[in-house]
């Protein structure tokens, strides 16, 4: 099956002539409006924390994209852990700020002063740990960490509902079991995200979404789960502590709250050459995922999306609770409160960036030049070229894993490629193999929601970096999911994007979540769909096959291969 296309934006009325004076006239005018928009703070701002970038997106109240800046970031190992050190934090986010800064007033010749409203999002999970002093107790411990397997067991099974070995609560118990000295003086426990806000306003507090990675939210109440708490302070170790677990989590709220505003001080942390001005509302601190459902326009009952960066999740809003405990599957919540299951893996881009810039130096090697985009398109579309690849990626095999991935039950990850002496190595069948290694972890979750438990999806979004390059990745997951794929026009926009449409929606609260996307942020979106090919399916599931059988090799890859270059 071929391609199809859909959009529900109203057709164009054909420019009168002169065209290129109307034109030029409307774009003055338009740059005017928007320039009298920044002036008067009439605008938005989302700032996400992805794992390689920090993103800052500007918008305007029809939700346009005003003016981005960026900040690349690597996590690193320290004592075997993956962490961020807070100065990166802060160094990261005031430098993706003053680049979205500089070009506003570049473009618009505007200062930026003043911005009515702001929220912040970051990669989920994580344990950041705080005493009374404010004192952050160990480095932050990343979602990418997979030491807490024996906190994920315990209190999987305390609670007969999955409990991720990358959230909060397993990264605090696991300190518990592992008798670690800092734990006794807990204060406050949070995400990447609901410190930054917490820095910014003086409000320890949490979007619902973001907090479901922290502890299971009720979906009733739309805070943590009572029955769960009680649980969990009724363990040994629990009541061995001087806090609450009550005490030291975030309050919990859903989008459209008032999250509190920008403190001078805060201002000042976020610009500080003290051209911003404080009192700007904020939004309950999110987590990627729900940045991703809300870019995606995906938080309703049977809507779901897949969100690929460095890391990559699929995710269903749920009609109902799952029937069984599915370690492979976490149960969070939408930013409204709403129950969803995501199949979340560890691994993504990393790998296959790797490899990109193998290609990049050879490029350079042979005195050609390309641009990064013209390099992805070259190698992406390879994959797609039926004369020297196949289906099955020709024999050949990949893992992606630079980190754990519990998926495939890996407590570390190494990166491998292989191949039999008979499998056929080509460019398209390479380029194959690394676009269905990177989203087959992911399918085994997605497996288990749809196989297993029969969740019904009337809809899968894809969004990210890999969908910038048209069809190929849409493809390649139509046929890992063997359903249809839809890429939004905003495909690329990404969490910080849907953090800043989040801000926007503080002044909107009276309309549901759900209806204020589809009526008023999406209401002339574009978007392509790829539907799965049938021997696109067959070849995947034949990679997918060998890619379990394999799993050995990468196994001793982790016994063999030391995780740190000495």
């Amino acid at each position: 099956m071929t391609a199809t296309s859909a959009t529900s934006a109203t057709p164009q009325t054909p420019a009168t002539t002169p065209a290129t004076t109307s034109g030029q006239t409307a774009q003055a005018a338009q740059a005017g409006q928007t320039a009298q928009a920044i002036a008067q703070g009439a605008v938005s701002l989302g700032i996400e924390f992805g794992s390689t970038r920090i993103k800052a997106v500007l918008i305007d109240q029809q939700f346009h994209t005003l003016a981005q800046g960026d900040h690349a970031w690597e996590n690193h190992l320290e004592d075997g852990l993956w962490t961020y050190s807070l100065e990166e934090v802060w160094a990261g986010v005031q430098d993706a700020y003053a680049k979205l800064a500089a070009q506003v007033e570049a473009t618009y010749n505007t200062p930026l002063t003043r911005i009515a409203r702001m929220g912040f999002s970051a990669m989920m999970h994580g344990y950041l740990a705080f005493s009374k002093a404010d004192e952050l107790l160990v480095p932050f411990r990343t979602w990418r960490n997979t030491n807490t397997h024996a906190a994920h067991e315990e209190l999987s099974q305390l609670f007969q509902f999955n409990i991720p070995e990358r959230w909060s609560i397993a990264h605090l118990y696991q300190a518990l079991l592992d008798d670690e000295e800092h734990t006794n003086r807990i204060d406050y426990i949070t995400t990447l995200a609901g410190y930054v806000h917490w820095q910014l306003t003086g409000r320890k507090v949490l979007g619902v979404g973001d907090a479901s990675g922290m502890f299971p939210i009720d979906p009733h109440t739309h805070t943590y789960d009572e029955e769960f708490l009680e649980k969990f302070e009724n363990l040994p170790l629990v009541q061995q502590q001087t806090w609450s677990i009550r005490e030291i989590l975030p309050e919990v709220l859903v989008a459209g709250q008032n999250a509190g505003t920008l403190t001078q001080a805060g201002a000042l942390l976020l610009d500080p050459t003290g051209t911003l001005e404080a009192g700007s509302v904020l939004a309950p601190p999110e987590g990627d995922a729900g940045t991703g459902m809300v870019a995606t326009n995906s938080v309703r009952v049977r809507t779901g999306n897949v969100s690929a960066g460095t890391s990559i999740f699929a995710m269903v809003v749920l009609e109902d609770k799952l029937k069984a405990l599915h370690p492979e599957v976490d149960v969070v919540t939408t930013p409204a409160g709403d129950l969803a299951g995501m199949s979340h893996a560890n691994n993504f881009t990393s790998d296959l960036n790797a490899w990109v810039g193998l290609f990049r130096d050879f490029t350079r090697a042979a005195g050609v030049q390309m641009s990064d985009a013209e390099l992805y398109a070259t190698l992406f579309n390879a994959a797609l070229d039926d004369e020297s690849g196949e289906a099955n990626a020709g024999g050949l095999l990949n893992y992606c894993f630079y980190s754990g991935e519990f998926l495939v039950g890996l407590a570390e990850g190494r990166p491998v490629f292989a191949r039999g002496p008979q499998a056929h190595m080509s460019l398209a069948n390479f380029m194959r193999a690394q676009l269905f290694s990177a989203f087959a972890p992911v399918t085994v979750g997605m497996d288990v929601m749809t196989k297993d438990e029969g969740v019904r999806v009337d809809s899968l979004v894809g969004h990210g970096g890999i969908f910038t390059t048209p069809v190929v990745a849409q493809r390649i997951l139509a046929a890992a999911f063997n359903a249809p794929i839809r890429v939004m026009s905003t495909a690329a926009e990404g969490g910080a994007w849907g953090m800043a449409v989040l801000a926007e929606y503080t002044g909107h609260a009276e309309e549901e979540l759900a209806e204020y996307l589809d009526k008023q942020v999406f209401a002339h979106a574009q978007y392509t769909t790829e539907t799965p090919q049938e021997q696109d399916v067959a070849g995947f599931q034949d990679f997918f096959a060998r890619f379990k059988q394999a799993l050995p090799v990468e196994r001793a890859a982790v016994d063999t291969i030391d995780l740190e270059t000495k």
